[in-house]
């Protein structure tokens, strides 16, 4: 039987733990026929281990997206794999800790700098780091956000950082249009993976779940968010770029 992915090549960066969406997406794009290639950082060695337990062998390339040397290589490595890509999924966050817990008023900048270059500055990095592996057909960019409408508890200067990610998305869906280049983010409900781990609070976050939104939300369940990335990477949404699809039980529609 075939499935929505038949074919096409897709990069997924982030696979740090089984846990993890990015994870999912890569478990679902393979049983959904594509071919896949992982990037990782800091620890290759931890997604390879990690990426064994995918229906099928793939290759990690190292990738720190901040580093311009390792984006320059970037299409080099992944031609010589693939071919070309078809689609991309960033799947990035990182903020230093005294960015987070409830230390907004005092966060130097140089962490808020080092949160924004991670999360949000890297969406635009690695989208013109594999533009030339696109087919002149066009191909989509997936990238996951935490919902930035709101101020939540002890996320701090993530929430900016997810902000700029998602304008940076509808930018990059403006500019690359042309060229049927397709932006989408889904925001995901929390999820216990190592990212949302490494939040000092991050029980307190996840809580708001339980308590009020519209479907029953499992923490530990990825996979529903991985579908939302599987399905947006399809030809189902062809003519879907700028938009930000809420995989989080519906809390994002409930008012306080």
């Amino acid at each position: 039987m075939s499935g929505i992915l038949d074919g096409k090549r897709i990069l997924i960066t982030g696979v740090l733990m089984e846990s993890s969406i990015a994870f999912h997406t890569a478990k679902l794009a393979q049983e959904q026929g594509a071919e896949v290639i992982l990037t990782a950082f800091p620890r290759p060695t931890l997604t390879e281990r990690i990426a064994k337990k995918l229906p099928k062998p793939v290759k990690v390339i190292e990738l720190d997206v901040t580093n311009d040397e390792h984006l320059a290589r970037l299409e080099g490595l992944v031609r010589d794999e693939l071919g070309g890509l078809d689609g991309v999924v960033h799947s990035i966050g990182f903020a230093p800790q005294d960015a987070l817990g409830g230390n907004f008023l005092n966060t130097p900048f140089e962490s808020v700098a080092t949160a924004m270059h991670v999360s949000a500055f890297s969406l635009k990095s690695l989208t013109m780091a594999c533009k030339p592996l696109f087919p002149a057909e066009g191909a989509a960019v997936v990238g996951l956000t935490f919902d930035a409408q709101y101020a939540w508890p002890q996320y701090d200067w993530m929430g900016p950082a997810k902000a700029a990610l998602e304008a940076t998305s509808r930018y990059l869906a403006r500019d690359l249009g042309k060229e049927n280049i397709r932006c989408n983010l889904v925001s995901a409900g929390p999820i216990g993976s190592m990212a949302a781990k490494s939040i000092p609070g991050f029980s307190e976050l996840a809580d708001v779940w339980n308590s009020r939104s519209m479907l029953e939300w499992d923490m530990s369940d990825p996979e529903p968010a991985g579908k939302g990335v599987v399905a947006l990477l399809s030809d189902w949404f062809p003519k879907t770029t700028g938009e930000i699809v809420h995989v989080d039980g519906g809390l994002h529609a409930m008012g306080a």
